[in-house]
């Protein structure tokens, strides 16, 4: 089973210094934890007023690094975000990330919902990140607002077939997205668990019952985060061979599956 992070960067991080984070970092941080295959975004483009002008770095790595995936970043709030859309499609990539909190948009609102329609019909995910900081180390001139579990269930309910993938939630969040949607919309919703704490308050664990193992793929959240600490919460579990597969790339396979059925 090829084991794949949905969550990677690369680029410098303007509010504190992450030290180099270009293809050939990734790559020797994949290599130390055994990840394949990574789907990377770029980091300072989220603070940027058009994100879409980091992507010309993502996908030159991805043409140079086949195991670096593009995922490319979406505003729906200026104008000319349908190119974007058409240039992962004409790629054959398989999402592209949208973070409102930090474009000044509404988490719900017309531009998320005209995204999700969007990005549905081409039948592509969405990826969102609910916080990249905790507010209690946030720098003051970082004015990014968080996703709320309100604002995901909204958006799920907005367009039928839309998918949506969040990284950066906490047990909390989950469970009041999960628990708070239909069970056909939350089948359309997957999560990583790069900042679900593992022992000993055991939160990953309790999520995987509650919620359900299915529900879940690795995200590590690099270089904002050390790789190491998805795969620590993933060994503290002692997974069958099964789970770990799953929750290291089946998972998210079947997702993407739901694509086309």
């Amino acid at each position: 089973m090829t084991c794949i992070d949905i969550n990677a960067w690369l680029g410098a991080y303007p509010f504190r210094d992450i030290g180099e984070n270009e293809p050939v970092d990734l790559l020797r941080a994949m290599a130390r934890v055994g990840v394949d295959r990574a789907w990377i975004s770029h980091l300072p483009a989220v603070f940027w007023q058009d994100p879409s002008a980091g992507n010309r770095t993502l996908f030159a790595a991805h043409d140079r690094y086949p195991q670096l995936v593009a995922v490319p970043a979406v505003h729906p709030g200026i104008p000319q975000w349908h190119e974007v859309v058409r240039q992962t499609v004409a790629r054959g990539l398989p999402a592209v990330r949208c973070d409102p909190g930090s474009y000044g948009l509404a988490a719900d609102g017309p531009e998320m919902r005209s995204l999700l329609a969007c990005a549905a019909a081409h039948a592509l995910v969405v990826i969102c990140a609910v916080r990249f900081e905790d507010i209690r180390q946030r720098h003051p001139h970082d004015g990014s607002v968080d996703l709320t579990p309100a604002a995901v269930r909204s958006l799920i309910r907005s367009t039928p077939d839309a998918r949506l993938l969040i990284t950066h939630a906490d047990r909390e969040f989950v469970e009041q997205v999960h628990f708070g949607s239909t069970p056909g919309e939350a089948e359309r919703i997957l999560w990583d668990f790069c900042n679900i704490w593992g022992p000993p308050e055991d939160h990953l664990a309790l999520l995987l019952t509650t919620v359900g193992a299915e529900r879940f793929t690795l995200g590590t959240g690099t270089p904002l985060r050390l790789a190491e600490g998805a795969f620590a919460r993933l060994d503290l579990l002692n997974p069958t061979t099964e789970l770990r597969h799953a929750l290291t790339g089946g998972n998210l396979s079947a997702f993407l599956a739901q694509r086309s059925a």
